[in-house]
């Protein structure tokens, strides 16, 4: 890529990851950038009004995709106004990078016009953020910045000098295989799934919390469920990964959850927390034992005292679990626990009238059409929004 700009070797890297588009709004310290979008032609530009909108858009496309996307914004408060987006892909733990143009290099530390400090503004809300001060300095940090949003699963920004993006530069990408990395299964060690297995079989009525952590875990974790005879309370996180298909599952909790989610956590002995980081202290019972499995150690015992902790993957941990288990063939409290949720649930499940149109563009969508299409959004070509003025779609 000789005579090139940093510009280019930017979108190119960009293109060797996979990338297919950026969402943003256009300004002078990005037209190195956009520029090079315009002549390669194979990333598309989504433009947005306003930068919050295309953070907002790139976290749904990787919470729906699973890869990396994309936004970007100009220097000052062009980038400014991306932060409230990010926060909430990094709080989801989705991979995104935002490319934050900044003004010229010459200027920095000078008060210069629409000067901001955005290396110490997006450090809250990014596993990796990083000023480019030098054409050499690039391909380096933005390969890393790509393997920390896609590795680490969340938000990682590269700042840009928008002279930088335009000085000339002869690196090369990393090759795409370098920055598409596998999610890691973190297996549970032997000890602690033998404590695991050992409280459970010595409790009587358990109830599982289970969270974003559950996502690939659906079928494991019904089976854990029967084994136990134990209901299923899901946090928000993890609504879309445990609640279909799953006859064991008594509702949500939280603030806007179930009375049946929240019974079900109070009146047990033994609250098995899978993959969640539920922040809602007062939704925890108060004598029952607690047990948390999670792939990251910092969340163990952040919300509640525990009587077990353990990292793993959650998937990897019940497949380990579940053969030291003792398989239960009372069903009182799961019956009693299921009972209440159907009385909870009682008119939120009717399916719209025969004489009403059922899709979602000639009629406001039926909540109980949204729950049955997002169970299959993830494997459509096309994700469809609904607005008074009419369907919008996105398409791989």
């Amino acid at each position: 890529m000789a005579n090139t700009k940093v510009a280019d070797v930017v979108t190119e890297t960009l293109h060797v990851a996979g990338v297919k588009r950026i969402y943003g709004v256009v300004g002078d310290s990005l037209n190195g950038i956009t520029d090079s979008l315009r002549r390669r032609g194979d990333i598309d530009w989504i433009h947005v009004r306003h930068e919050e909108s295309a953070a907002f858009a790139a976290g749904a496309e990787a919470h729906l995709t699973g890869e990396l996307a994309v936004c970007a914004g100009s220097c000052g408060p062009g980038n400014l106004h991306l932060i409230n987006g990010l926060f909430d892909c990094h709080r989801s733990r989705v991979p995104v990078l935002a490319i934050a143009a900044h003004i010229p290099s010459a200027e920095i530390g000078r008060g210069y016009f629409q000067e901001t400090h955005p290396e110490s503004l997006f450090r809250e809300c990014s596993h990796y953020c990083e000023l480019v001060s030098s054409p050499e300095q690039l391909p380096g940090v933005l390969e890393s910045a790509i393997r920390a949003a896609v590795g680490l699963r969340g938000v990682a920004v590269v700042i840009i000098p928008g002279d930088v993006a335009l000085r000339e530069s002869n690196a090369k990408p990393a090759a795409g295989a370098s920055m598409a990395l596998r999610p890691p299964v973190v297996q549970p060690a032997a000890a602690d799934v033998d404590a695991l297995a050992q409280l459970l079989n010595d409790s009587g009525k358990v109830t599982l919390l289970c969270g974003r952590g559950c996502a690939g875990a659906h079928d494991p974790l019904v089976k854990l469920a029967e084994a136990l005879k134990a209901p299923i309370v899901h946090a928000f996180g993890g609504k879309e990964y445990v609640e279909y298909d799953n006859p064991y599952d008594v509702g949500m909790t939280g603030l806007i959850g179930f009375s049946s989610g929240y019974h079900a956590m109070l009146n047990c002995d033994t609250l098995l927390m899978l993959g969640t980081d539920f922040p809602y202290r007062q939704f925890y019972p108060a004598d029952a034992k607690i047990a948390q499995v999670d792939v990251r150690p910092e969340n163990l015992g952040r919300r509640a005292r525990l009587d077990l902790g353990m990292v793993g993957d959650v998937s990897a941990t019940i497949g380990a679990l579940l053969p030291k288990l003792k398989a239960r063939t009372d069903r009182a409290y799961l019956d009693a626990c299921l009972a209440h949720y159907r009385k909870a649930r009682e008119g939120l499940d009717e399916l719209p009238p025969a004489s009403r149109d059922a899709s979602p563009f000639t009629h406001n969508t039926w909540p109980s059409w949204s729950a049955r299409q997002r169970r299959t959004m993830r494997f459509s070509r096309s994700t469809w929004a609904r607005r008074r003025s009419g369907p919008r779609v996105i398409s791989p």
